[in-house]
């Protein structure tokens, strides 16, 4: 179903460029009309990413180490495909003892964080239908997880190695050691279960604004990407991104307060203030 490629010879002078680059070996051909690969910057992943010259095709790479996660990225990829949301599409995985690289089809668009505020206004409650689809798909259909428990185990692994990254936390609690921002956590932790148990949905699993592709012309949304945690999961897990993300957008708090509350409208929802706290303070957490 795959192949694999020589074409990346034809980038080490390209590929020389990005210090580190443990997967450079794994990057197959660009396409006929690819040309080259060019560096991607941005991404809190670690992985290496990459865009053809003709911006069709995206290509991420990592070492050997991570290849299953990759995996799992490719998995969830075409998994979402098939199930009619709009997004990338796999189109090559390469795999060698040394490094991995999936490379997926563009979805072409805008990343909502680029839109003026004006025009996020416009396209918020496409937004908010767009999610509502994602999240009503068939959750006992979905053979992927990145719930509650996976999110608690991540965030004890990644404390316990020193890896949390402050500047992912809130202002307020860049100064606490993670340690102690993790044992406020672990007390709500079985409501929280109990929570996502009564009301689980197929999440994306890092829904910030970036990961949302808008149809620059209509504001329609055109796809989700960097799909790597996409599974079962609270659907606060999401809702606590995308609005902490949008709040950077927004020109006050007040009109913040407003699009969150006609997205729960829209959506069908009572906000929980509590509950999406939680996952507000245990995401960052999970990146490290």
């Amino acid at each position: 179903m795959f192949r694999e490629s020589a074409g990346a010879v034809r980038l080490d002078r390209l590929l020389a460029m990005v210090d580190p680059l443990p997967a450079a070996g794994a990057l197959p051909d660009a396409g006929p009309h690819g040309g080259r690969w060019e560096p991607v910057t941005g991404g809190e992943s670690g992985a290496h990413v990459f865009r053809s010259a003709d911006g069709t095709r995206y290509a991420k790479c990592v070492p050997a180490a991570d290849a299953a996660d990759l995996a799992g990225e490719r998995d969830r990829v075409a998994w979402l495909a098939a199930q009619g949301v709009p997004g990338a599409r796999v189109l090559d995985w390469h795999a060698t003892g040394a490094d991995a690289c999936l490379v997926t089809s563009a979805v072409v668009g805008v990343p909502a964080d680029r839109l003026p505020a004006p025009a996020l206004d416009t396209a918020w409650p496409r937004i908010a239908d767009a999610v509502r689809r994602l999240h009503d798909l068939p959750v006992h259909e979905c053979p992927f997880s990145y719930g509650l428990a996976d999110m608690v185990a991540t965030a004890r692994d990644v404390v316990a190695r020193g890896a949390v990254h402050p500047e992912f936390l809130p202002v307020e609690q860049q100064r606490t050691p993670p340690e102690e921002l993790l044992a406020r956590i672990e007390p709500q932790v079985p409501h929280r279960l109990a929570q996502e148990t009564a009301e689980s949905v197929v999440g994306h699993g890092d829904l910030c604004l970036p990961n949302i592709i808008l149809d620059p012309a209509t504001l329609e949304v055109a796809g989700f990407i960097d799909l790597g945690r996409l599974g079962r999961a609270d659907p606060y897990a999401d809702l606590a991104l995308l609005f902490a993300t949008a709040r950077e957008a927004w020109a006050d708090d007040h009109r913040a307060a407003a699009a969150e509350g006609a997205f729960a409208d829209l959506y069908g929802i009572d906000l929980d203030r509590d509950r999406e706290r939680f996952y507000l303070h245990l995401d960052p957490l999970t990146w490290g």
